[in-house]
């Protein structure tokens, strides 16, 4: 392990993922992500998975991927705003933001191009050098599957933690498949309803 008192969790989050998720939350039940209930959901799942004290087991590093509209056209949609108070909410729980300006198609629908891969390269190099003893990703996204076997080839587990935020988006079977193992919140979610109130807050708050 990196270090006898501490067990390091490096999580990296698929923002587009995320962001959809957490607008779903708010549409359907009027709640919204709770990313530091996400953050010691992880840390205590973990913990009881491996066998860790559940005060030495830390998320360490948090990343975050996602395109973003430029400040002019985020405005022109009256989606500044509602960016940045999201932004906030990542920013309170120390996430560290990696932004692409997202361009638009020739039909005028907006484009992520590269944050799949950057998000890949960025957490197969962090796990090299922060030494993290474990590697949390929140997707369902198949892309990810080489950067759950490269993690593996590291010798750490790689760990999905999946929250569909519809049924038309289950986790890819290959990248199920890849993983050492997975969080399902969904599923976990049928067995114990009294947890989501431990990850999410009111929408309004």
């Amino acid at each position: 392990m990196a270090n006898a008192s501490i067990h390091s969790i490096g999580l990296f989050i698929d923002g587009q993922y995320y962001y959809r998720l957490d607008k779903a939350l708010q549409e359907n039940k009027s709640v919204r992500v709770k990313l530091e209930g996400v953050i010691d959901f992880i840390e205590r799942t973990l913990s009881a998975k491996y066998g860790l004290d559940r005060e030495t087991c830390i998320v360490t590093e948090t990343h975050f991927f996602r395109g973003r509209l430029n400040a002019f056209d985020a405005k022109a949609r009256n989606q500044l705003l509602e960016d940045r108070k999201f932004e906030d909410r990542l920013i309170k729980n120390d996430v560290i933001l990696h932004y692409k300006h997202v361009y638009y198609l020739p039909d005028g629908t907006p484009h992520e191009k590269g944050i799949d891969v950057w998000l890949a390269l960025e957490a197969y190099e962090l796990a090299l050098y922060r030494d993290f003893d474990f590697i949390v990703i929140i997707t369902g996204d198949a892309d990810y599957e080489m950067l759950a076997r490269k993690i593996k080839s590291l010798k750490k587990p790689a760990i999905l933690l999946s929250w569909h935020y519809d049924d038309q988006n289950p986790t890819a079977k290959d990248l199920r498949e890849e993983i050492s193992f997975q969080i399902n919140i969904n599923a976990l979610l049928e067995n114990n309803p009294g947890l989501l109130n431990r990850i999410t807050e009111p929408a309004s708050k």
